[in-house]
């Protein structure tokens, strides 16, 4: 394969393999929240009508549906909401910067979900499956004499 057909070739595979890993990621907050998998002490107490609780359900619920790239553009719009907000409410009164506040991992989220908004899911997606659907044309087969079906 030359060179110059690798990344053209590759770049919309690559898109499709880092929204399944943020997402399969990402989702492991909202089981932790919900479900307690993986088990982590902090969140033992939280209740599904809290804001933690309805995170957790934001973050299982869209955060499927992008690992499956169905809905991508809506569910990475969400996600990404979610996680400035999350950003601004645990993370910006403690200081300016991410490195200094802990929410790197939050603004990285961000700004990579509203990538994925504008960007879609890639090849390997629900989404792209959806649309080649809804795309494809029947090839019409003529015979001589009679009209197509």
């Amino acid at each position: 394969m030359e060179k110059s057909n690798f990344f053209p070739l590759w770049s919309d595979r690559l898109l499709s393999v880092l929204r399944i890993v943020m997402a399969g990621l990402f989702v492991q907050h909202g089981t932790a929240k919900l479900f307690h998998i993986p088990h982590l002490a902090q969140f033992d107490n939280v209740q599904l009508m809290s804001l933690a609780g309805a995170a957790g359900v934001i973050e299982v619920v869209f955060g499927l549906l992008l690992l499956i790239g169905l809905y991508t553009r809506l569910s990475a719009f969400i996600l990404s909401g979610e996680m400035a907000f999350a950003y601004f409410i645990a993370h910006a009164s403690r200081g300016a910067l991410p490195i200094l506040n802990q929410g790197e991992l939050a603004a990285i989220y961000c700004w990579a979900f509203l990538y994925f908004a504008a960007a879609g899911g890639g090849v390997w997606s629900l989404d792209a499956r959806r649309e080649h659907a809804t795309t494809f044309v029947r090839p019409v087969r003529h015979t001589f004499g009679q009209e197509p079906s």
